[in-house]
């Protein structure tokens, strides 16, 4: 039987890799929903239907039941969500009712990218940012639906995702796709201060294993998805061996975060990747 899988977001980061990896599966026929915000043509794969539009417009867009919707298109960095406040509801909040009636209608599964920025801290991190406190209370509002209406649902947490197709220059550029623009533009490698918060880097391609696995055969929440090594970022900086140019502290930036794996781990689940050797390869081939 054919499987009909839409994305949310699936020309980001993320949601490329997953679209991808799903649609090479012959069984599988996989539609992306997309705004482009951060997303990007050039991360289009083949065997893949893109649509455009906001997915507060999913019921407009989408004229079929999907047997499963993986919710990954939400706005997604802490720092810059002060400033882009108003994306960040519109995004998120105005996203999330719209999905979760989408996917009450047609009866179909949810798999809802949360975030472990709410993990961050012993919990204080769920309201640091307005980044964090939609991602949390998006959490809360799949875990009602499931119960108001037995919508099935999955909730999975990534912990700072690194590898191809990240976001390399500009306000949204991920920290490693950063550092290796920065290096090979041989420039300083800027830090937040302290430069002592953890974080616990994850390859793409163990993201990608981990919403499989939990798309078919996991249900409720805390599916974290994320490397066991935690690293502070000043000792990533140094794995890349520029020298360092200390920033002033910002709001929202959480020092450290409990990864929560044991469920997905029992799915099959184990990261397959480490950001070291991940960075020497990269210094291998001149920072590509």
């Amino acid at each position: 039987m054919i499987k009909k899988i839409l994305v949310t977001g699936g020309a980001g980061f993320v949601g490329s890799h997953l679209c991808e990896r799903l649609s090479r599966d012959e069984s599988n026929e996989v539609y992306s929903l997309d705004n482009y915000f951060t997303g990007s043509k050039d991360n289009h794969v083949p065997n893949v239907t893109y649509i455009e539009g906001l997915t507060s417009d999913i019921d407009k867009l989408i004229s079929f039941a999907p047997d499963i919707v993986y919710h990954l298109g939400e706005y997604s960095r802490v720092e810059q969500s002060f400033d882009d406040i108003d994306k960040v509801w519109k995004f998120n909040k105005d996203g999330i009712f719209a999905v979760l009636e989408f996917v009450r209608k047609h009866g179909c599964k949810i798999l809802y990218a949360g975030s472990s920025t709410k993990f961050g801290d012993g919990g204080l991190g769920r309201s640091a940012s307005p980044y964090a406190w939609t991602k949390a209370s998006n959490t809360e509002l799949v875990q009602n639906y499931g119960a108001w209406f037995n919508v099935p649902y999955a909730i999975t947490y990534f912990y700072n995702v690194y590898g191809p197709r990240e976001i390399q220059t500009g306000k949204y550029a991920t920290l490693i796709a950063l550092f290796k623009e920065k290096m090979k533009n041989k420039e300083k490698l800027t830090i937040v201060s302290p430069g002592t918060q953890k974080r616990n880097f994850t390859h793409i391609d163990d993201i990608i294993n981990g919403l499989i696995l939990v798309g078919k055969n996991g249900y409720g929440d805390e599916f974290g998805i994320g490397s066991p090594e935690a690293f502070s970022i000043k000792e990533i900086a140094e794995m890349f061996g520029a020298e360092i140019e200390m920033l002033p502290e910002r709001k929202g930036n959480r020092m450290t975060a409990d990864v929560m794996t044991a469920k997905t781990e029992a799915l099959g689940w184990k990261p397959t990747r480490s950001i070291k050797e991940y960075i020497e390869e990269a210094k291998a081939t001149n920072w590509r």
